[in-house]
């Protein structure tokens, strides 16, 4: 365990993944999600090889009162830092005392500058500030949510009538047939619609240890759906369960069936679902600013649209260390045109090797 003093008070770093306190403390916090849990952070390190580290003012022989959890990511391409968290659409800072977040941000900030590190990223739902001498730079991301609490008739009239109503109401005239779980063959079926998916928008795939590993971890939490036409898989969605949310995580489909309805079919299938086990929120994860296709997509379904910010504390006011500046453009450009002529082997290994470095 680390202990970090400064004039702001006294921080202790723990690591979540054994400290006995973590996971009853995630239970009492009203805003403690699935990507704070021992499930998401042990997938991390399994697959990444990422160190999970907590920054609390809660002294070691007392209850866990606030921690802000972080990865430190050590990568030969991309550097020393640490995200809060790796792969998470969002990583709520659980610190409701300002007097509490003014000292862990200390402690953030001499981590940053003593360890040398890059730059730390935290991804707030709400803005989390503190006083701090770091340079910082943000990215702003959209942010979608619906509410589980209405009657089911409503959240379908809440629908786009043209599009999601029509979608789902052509997908039970095709007679698509379900299937879910969590067994090797299902998670081999998503993996193969993941990676068509991932090759149609010419971005490289995360690698399959990574959704084994997320399984393994969160057992019943986690679900895959399969939406089939005559037993031919034609869409995929990934969820996760965490006290009386339900998360949509990841999605995938193949483009020659998307007339069929499949990817709507799933959506509204798993909404029923919610409704039936009495969730009360339905959590449709974050959208570039600039893909407007996704955020229609999950406008229509009657979902709370917000902003996420992310924010890059740095020492320095380095490029290197601000949103979307590592890659150059022209670079990407010419990786985007290359992907759709890559045999599966080589566009899967291109992600194994990729992701552990831009966690």
């Amino acid at each position: 365990m680390g202990i970090a003093k400064s004039a702001s008070g006294v921080v202790y770093q723990i690591q979540p993944l054994e400290d006995p306190r973590w996971g009853g403390f995630l239970e009492r916090h009203p805003r403690a999600s699935i990507f704070h849990t021992a499930g998401w952070v042990g997938a991390l390190r399994r697959t990444y090889g990422y160190e999970p580290i907590a920054f609390t003012t809660s002294s070691p022989d007392t209850s866990l009162q606030n921690a802000v959890v972080a990865c430190r990511v050590d990568s030969w391409l991309t550097g020393h830092r640490l995200v809060s968290l790796p792969f998470a659409d969002h990583c709520e800072p659980l610190v409701d005392d300002p007097t509490d977040l003014h000292a862990i941000f200390a402690a953030l900030e001499q981590e940053v500058r003593q360890e040398r590190s890059r730059y730390i990223e935290l991804r707030p739902i709400y803005p989390a500030e503190s006083s701090t001498t770091l340079c910082r730079s943000t990215c702003v991301y959209c942010f979608h949510q619906l509410d589980l609490s209405p009657a089911l008739e409503t959240l379908f009239r809440n629908c786009h009538k043209e599009s999601t109503q029509r979608k789902i109401h052509r997908a039970q005239r095709e007679a698509l047939s379900y299937e879910e779980g969590q067994s090797e063959a299902i998670l081999n079926t998503f993996y193969r619609l993941f990676v068509l998916t991932r090759r149609r928008h010419r971005v490289p795939p995360q690698p399959k240890s990574w959704f084994c590993n997320l399984t393994d971890c969160f057992g019943s939490a986690l679900k895959i759906r399969i939406a089939l036409k005559d037993r031919r898989p034609v869409a995929a969605m990934l969820t996760l369960q965490y006290k009386d949310t339900l998360v949509y995580k990841y999605g995938c489909s193949d483009p020659h069936f998307h007339n069929l309805g499949g990817v709507h079919f799933l959506f509204w299938r798993a909404i029923q679902e919610a409704k039936q086990e009495g969730l009360r929120s339905f959590d449709l994860g974050r959208s570039d600013v600039g893909d407007t296709g996704l955020i229609t997509f999950k406008n229509r379904w009657g979902a709370t649209r917000s902003e996420l910010t992310y924010s890059r504390y740095a020492s320095s006011p380095d490029p290197k260390c601000q949103f979307r500046a590592v890659v150059p453009n022209w670079k990407m450009g010419i990786a985007r045109t290359m992907i759709p002529y890559l045999p599966d082997r080589i566009f899967t290994a291109i992600g194994t090797l990729l992701y552990k470095h831009v966690g």
